[in-house]
């Protein structure tokens, strides 16, 4: 088949860059023609407030991947679909509302020649905005199919639209760098008193939670992007005098840089107050450390409760500083990280891979479309 994936890819950083151009690699493998049509400029700059490319990449790009998409260039969206009349399937990368007028545009250019299917990271944003379900119901009663990536998420886009969902569980799409931490793994260490946040700060992900629910003599290192500022975060810590127990690094974290935040920490902690599909879980087991995380998304899907983690309920200070003192009982941190085990992504992306390809459905216009 001839595919065109539309979505952010390198210079663009993120899990979202790292699935398009992971998934773009493994289409190919499969003996499809794969093409990534990018953007030179994805979102205006006040609507991310951090840096949205990075100088290196996590992973191998993508060579056939062009960045031609311009949000201030309308005639460019029109012109993309024109350009891919000719392919057998156009996916859209769906990772916010705010893309959808150049979606509506490609899909006006592309005068229903071609099955598309949404592929949705997020149906709706964990904070939303209000016209946010509207942008997403235009789009979504354009396509032929839509893939989700939890029956939660995927409930949500069969109540904004009729296309076909289909629910295909995420494949892992590590950074490149990450398989340095299965070395860790040999070298069983004590409990070093020391917890890991890890990724983008930003408020569903409860990193007030954990600071607020952190063990006496237990430090945290929080490493990552931080969606608003630095100076809430650092008025609590403040606050509850942990400024000498709470580690600050913010900004992104390169690839070659990961296993290092692994090295000396007993484990990542994930007090997502909600959540749809998250790489985290297996990214922290990849480095060979037991994760303890809310039951949100897909995160329960990953973590087995009492093996190679804990399980919490979100949103409760009370139930995670209860977990975290259960994590800290005498041998527990040693035996749960004897129970993490690396993933194979393989199946995953078998899977995956099936998924989609069969999620357009039968070829034809979109109903409404």
């Amino acid at each position: 088949m001839r595919i065109a994936i539309i979505g952010p890819t390198y210079p663009y950083k993120g899990g979202g860059a790292a699935h398009t151009t992971e998934l773009a690699h493994r289409l190919a493998a499969a003996g499809h023609e794969v093409v990534i049509e990018s953007w030179k400029a994805q979102y205006p700059s006040f609507l991310y407030p951090g840096q949205q490319t990075a100088a290196s990449p996590d992973g191998e790009p993508y060579p056939r991947s062009f960045r031609r998409l311009d949000w201030r260039r309308p005639d460019g969206w029109a012109e993309c679909g024109r350009r891919l009349r000719t392919a057998d399937l156009v996916i859209l990368v769906v990772l916010s509302p705010v893309q959808v007028p150049p979606y509506l545009g490609i899909l006006y250019g592309l005068r229903r020649r071609t099955p598309v299917v949404a592929l949705c990271h997020n149906v709706l944003p964990h904070e939303r905005k209000p016209y946010d379900a509207p942008l997403m119901r235009a789009l979504l009663r354009r396509v032929d199919g839509v893939l989700a990536h939890s029956e939660e998420q995927a409930a949500l886009a069969r109540e904004l639209a009729p296309a076909p969902v289909t629910v295909a569980q995420m494949a892992p799409h590590l950074p490149a760098g990450a398989a340095a931490g299965v070395l860790g793994r040999t070298r069983p260490l004590g409990a070093r008193g020391r917890l890991l946040f890890f990724g983008l700060v930003r408020p569903y992900k409860g990193l007030d939670l954990l600071i607020r629910a952190l063990p006496a003599g237990v430090s945290l290192r929080v490493a990552g992007e931080f969606w608003g500022g630095l100076a809430e975060t650092e008025a609590l810590i403040a606050e509850l005098g942990l400024t000498g127990r709470v580690e600050l690094r913010p900004g992104y974290v390169a690839a070659e840089d990961v296993p290092g935040l692994f090295e000396d920490v007993d484990a990542l902690v994930l007090p997502y107050r909600s959540g749809t599909a998250s790489q985290q879980v297996w990214l922290g087991h990849e480095q060979g450390v037991p994760v303890i995380a809310t039951r949100v998304g897909t995160l329960g899907d990953h973590v087995t409760d009492g093996v190679d983690g804990l399980l919490v309920e979100p949103g409760s200070v009370e139930a995670l500083r209860a977990a975290l003192a259960r994590f800290y009982e005498p041998g527990e941190p040693e035996r749960l990280r004897a129970g993490v085990k690396a993933v194979d992504p393989e199946p995953y992306w078998a899977a995956y891979v099936e998924a989609l390809l069969g999620s357009a459905g039968p070829a034809g216009p979109a109903a409404g479309r």
